[in-house]
């Protein structure tokens, strides 16, 4: 089991951008996707599109039209939906107006499940979802528009 908390990556009107952070580590799980891909030549087409792909969700919302369903049906997990059929990054869509972003790799099988590194990826994913949805039902944090109060000082076994 770990301990994670929700680090506020942007935030307007439109939208709030959130990543998994582990306790222990500085970087959030989007960070640690940005700070692997970006000077890397293989898929640097691929990452400038999900980062300009991000701008947009900035400007306009995290839209379901920007996103792939890839968990289950019961979750909210989904990949950014660009051209790219190499490098996926993977996020829980909660609403159009909060997207928290995870970590995400090249995409080298068929499907996620059949590559440990990225099914481990939408796995996170997927418990936070449950530890987050348990929250708002008892009350521990608030979903409005936006913002998810108390989420700065909420941390969550997952």
């Amino acid at each position: 089991m770990a301990t994670v908390s929700l680090k506020t990556i942007e935030q307007n009107d439109n939208v709030s951008l959130f990543s998994i952070c582990f306790e222990g580590s500085e970087e959030s799980e989007f960070e640690k996707f940005m700070l692997k891909f970006k000077d890397n030549a293989t898929y640097n087409k691929d990452y400038n599109t999900i980062i300009l792909a991000l701008a947009k969700i900035i400007d306009k919302g995290a839209l379901e039209r920007f996103f792939r369903i890839e968990g289950k049906m019961s979750d909210n997990v989904a990949a950014l939906s660009i051209d790219s059929r190499k490098l996926r990054l993977y996020c829980l869509r909660i609403s159009d107006q909060i997207l928290i972003l995870g970590n995400g790799g090249a995409k080298l099988t068929r499907t996620y499940e059949e590559d440990t590194e990225l099914s481990g990826y939408v796995m996170d994913l997927q418990k936070f979802d449950k530890v987050l949805i348990e929250a708002q039902k008892n009350g521990t944090v608030t979903i409005e528009k936006n913002i998810i109060t108390d989420i700065q000082s909420a941390t969550f076994n997952i």
